[in-house]
């Protein structure tokens, strides 16, 4: 490995994220500004467009909705309401590695042409433990 390079690279790599950090903060604060200025409720789902000379601000917020599968089924079948599941609500299965490590291959293999796997970027974490 080349020890000057990474060490160039690495220190580099620091300044950057600082500086994206510095960065996305000073962005937040101007949008909460704006978002001040122009009275923009974000406890509804909606756009707000804003033009202001040559500048066009549009503004979108929305609202996050999680849902707890178990407390919905048991709803929809108290009130007879569970054909309706499949139509107003989508079904994300996501895979739980720790359990399909420990299944039998018996039950994995069959279902793997089901799983496409892809690398994802890697992470970073680059710290001065000199604290230069």
């Amino acid at each position: 490995m080349e020890s000057v390079r990474l060490q160039r690279v690495s220190r580099e790599w620091i300044k950057a994220k600082e500086t994206e950090r510095k960065a996305i903060e000073t962005r937040r604060k101007l949008e909460d500004e704006m978002k001040e200025m122009l009275k923009i409720d974000d406890q509804i789902d909606g756009t707000t467009r804003v033009i202001d000379g040559d500048l066009s601000v549009k503004i979108t917020t929305r609202l996050n909705r999680k849902i707890d599968s178990g407390k919905l089924q048991d709803l929809a079948n108290e009130h007879g309401l569970s054909d309706h599941l499949s139509t107003l609500f989508r079904w994300k299965p996501e895979l739980d590695m720790k359990s399909w490590k420990q299944a039998d291959e018996s039950i994995t293999k069959p279902l793997l042409d089901a799983i496409t796997t892809t690398p994802s970027r890697p992470s970073f974490a680059i710290t001065n433990e000199k604290g230069n």
